[in-house]
């Protein structure tokens, strides 16, 4: 069996508009606070150590995450818009599949007819439950600010197209599953049209489902499909998203 490591790192990194500080607490500091659980001083401790910790301050869409249905709008379906914590377990393990789109043009949007091509090029047909993983490139710009601006981005139609084929969780290499934001903008200030502004989350008004942003090293895959991806988003209650260490597990390597 070999596992795939399909994440970002978690950092201080200029790819994100969210900020993330990590402050590190080596084993030093902490030595005297672990002592007094234990009415010791740390001299009683191996060479003065106490144990490490972090502090970590994020927001929950930094990093490699799973957008919840809250994320997109505060209903679904007419209905209360589910939360991270309540989203089934079972829509973040199974069959993956990527879809290259690494040929679309930079801010230009992914259509269904994109999706169709990209399914017959590997000859694959989508079933109720896969997770679809959207390869545009992006992340490598991982670590520069160009990120933010960078790959294609979904339409509402491929978004919906997907979800009518049983597919619940997707996700993208990219900083946002929708157009970069610039490229949102400028379909607007042309159009007057505001249903191109975050036209692909907003489909989750309808139609429930989750998506990954921020995946990386689909390029890694020996193959585009026959593998598993776990995308378990950590319980974060009331969350809009959770944090997630995607993987793609190949069993016959």
């Amino acid at each position: 069996m070999k596992i795939f490591d399909l994440s970002v790192p978690t950092e201080m990194s200029p790819s994100e508009v969210e900020p993330v500080q990590v402050e590190h607490i080596d084993h030093k500091q902490t030595a005297a606070f672990m002592a007094s659980f234990f009415g010791a001083t740390v001299d009683d401790l191996p060479e003065g150590n106490g144990w490490a910790n972090d502090q970590v301050t994020i927001r929950a869409h930094a990093g490699t995450h799973v957008d919840a249905p809250w994320h997109y709008y505060p209903t679904c379906g007419g209905a209360r818009a589910r939360t991270i914590d309540e989203m089934p377990l079972e829509w973040f393990y199974g069959d993956g599949v990527v879809l290259d789109m690494r040929h679309k043009p930079r801010g230009s949007l992914i259509d269904i007819d994109d999706l169709r091509a990209a399914l017959d090029a590997i000859g694959y047909t989508l079933k109720p439950g896969d997770i679809v993983l959207i390869q545009t490139g992006a992340d490598k710009l991982w670590g520069q600010a160009e990120y933010f601006a960078a790959g294609a981005g979904m339409s509402a139609t491929a978004t919906r197209w997907l979800i009518e084929q049983g597919i619940r969780t997707m996700g993208i290499d990219a900083w946002g599953w929708d157009q970069p934001f610039w490229a949102m903008k400028e379909r607007f200030q042309q159009t007057g049209d505001p249903s191109v502004i975050w036209e692909a989350h907003r489909v989750g008004r309808d139609l429930e489902y989750c998506h990954i942003e921020k995946l990386a090293n689909l390029d890694a895959l020996p193959r585009p499909f026959g593998f598993k991806v776990a995308c378990f988003p950590v319980k974060l209650t009331g969350g809009s998203a959770g944090w997630t260490r995607v993987v793609a597990i190949f069993d016959d390597l």
